[in-house]
């Protein structure tokens, strides 16, 4: 089979060539994430504070559609290293549909629930306003990005890293392109405010859904999507649901960790909740090259374990760690070194930026060290084994550090929720240290 080079090549050079693409990829994301962020902070603070009360909701879009494709993906790697095609092409033609379904209902979910969910956090009436003007048309692509997220899955699961870094890459640049032409109406487009800004994001999603198909088309995979299979398979959806889950709720944690954190941070004053939505659109700067590494692991680990060639496995999680704290570690300087000037990418008030840096300089502390958490997260997912993966992400964005952000804040103010930060990384990493190891040794 076209997979076996994922059991024969040498790691660094068979995870190098397979999360570069992703890491790439990644960036030019995260580039997108920020230059949007950046064009709707020109429209007003407040534009800029609402996208921030609603990037929770999205995420949790994100969340699911993700952490289903995570267990799309490890069900078919697991496949392809098993040598049985037919179970690898019905857990992609499945998850095809499962997503699709997954797509239209979060639509209607996030449509119903935003308006209340943003009064939750806020009385300012304009600031609602601009948070529904941009949500009510960016959940409207929630099916283009289901689409999207399963050919990206499915693709990783064959190797074809270049392919997925091609088209999200395409997205991504459709996206930072459309940002100023909508929002401030270049050329012979009209001026559509917060609205472009939402709007430039489903059609860049959309594009890169499309670009996939194409591909898929021009250059057939392995992996083949079959009316025939799209038959719901019992112990098959059960097993991308075992991993997609926790995936997903994996995922999702994040939302439920900035909701709270913006809850006691708005006693404090709007400026610490718009520099927590700030410091999230520059960590996916730091997080999504990691997550790069990690998507590549992800089909390595997941191919091997089902070849049986564990002592691979494990290799290309040491290797994986190394990478990922590489990463980290250039995050912790540009946090140490210039934070001040990351912040004013968003903001000209000086008290935010001084608020912003010290921000930074806080949390920052806790980068390296949360390496270990990621890729033993993501290691873990890899291998099937949702539910330890779970344990992890709930310590790091629920039970250590909401309760620890409440308690500092109490006893230092706002810049308790910043300890909070890296304290919970350095306690949680020792936790999914002893948790994959306790699990690897198990196989």
């Amino acid at each position: 089979m076209e997979q076996t080079y994922m059991k024969e090549q040498p790691i660094l050079n068979l995870l190098l060539k397979m999360s570069l693409p992703m890491v790439v990829s990644m960036l030019v994301n995260s580039l997108y994430n920020i230059v949007d962020s950046f064009f709707v902070a020109k429209i007003s603070e407040n534009a800029m504070t609402a996208l921030s009360l609603v990037f929770p909701v999205q995420n949790l879009i994100n969340a699911v559609m993700i952490g289903f494709g995570i267990g799309i993906n490890a069900v078919i790697s697991f496949y392809l290293g098993a040598a049985d095609q037919k179970k690898a092409a019905q857990a992609a033609s499945q998850g095809m549909l499962l997503g699709t379904f997954h797509g239209i209902l979060l639509m209607i979910i996030c449509l119903v629930v935003i308006h209340p969910f943003l009064s939750l956090f806020t009385n300012d009436t304009e600031i609602i306003t601009l948070g529904l003007r941009y949500s009510k048309i960016v959940f409207l692509f929630s099916v283009f990005f289901a689409w999207e997220l399963v050919f990206e899955k499915v693709f990783q699961a064959v190797g074809k890293m270049n392919v997925s870094m091609i088209c999200l890459m395409s997205g991504c640049l459709v996206n930072i392109f459309l940002d100023p032409v909508l929002i401030f109406g270049l050329g012979p487009f009209p001026s559509l405010g917060i609205e472009g800004a939402a709007l430039a994001t489903g059609l860049g999603q959309t594009f890169s859904a499309i670009l996939y198909l194409i591909f898929y088309i021009v250059d057939p995979i392995s992996v083949k999507f079959r009316r025939a299979y799209f038959k719901p398979d019992a112990s098959l959806c059960k097993k991308m649901y075992s991993i997609g889950i926790p995936a997903s709720l994996n995922m999702a944690l994040p939302s439920l960790l900035i909701s709270s954190l913006n809850v006691i941070l708005a006693g404090f004053g709007q400026s610490y909740v718009f520099v927590l939505g700030v410091y999230y659109k520059l960590q996916t700067f730091l997080y999504l090259p990691a997550n790069g590494v990690i998507q590549g692991m992800r089909p390595l680990i997941g191919y091997n374990y089902g070849a049986k060639e564990h002592h691979r496995v494990n290799k290309i999680y040491q290797t994986s760690l190394i990478l990922v704290l590489a990463i980290m570690a250039i995050g912790t300087v540009l946090c140490l070194c210039i934070p001040g000037t990351l912040i004013h990418l968003f903001t000209t008030t000086p008290a935010t930026i001084k608020i912003g840096s010290s921000a930074l300089r806080i949390i920052c502390l806790g980068f390296l060290v949360s390496s270990i958490s990621v890729t033993s997260s993501g290691a873990l997912e890899g291998l099937g084994m949702g539910l330890p993966s779970l344990i992890i992400s709930l310590c790091r964005y629920t039970l250590i550090i909401i309760p620890l952000a409440f308690l500092l804040s109490l006893l230092q103010g706002a810049s308790g929720v910043w300890h909070a930060f890296w304290i919970t990384e350095a306690i949680t990493a020792i936790i999914s240290y002893w948790i994959y190891h306790k699990k690897v040794r198990a196989l």
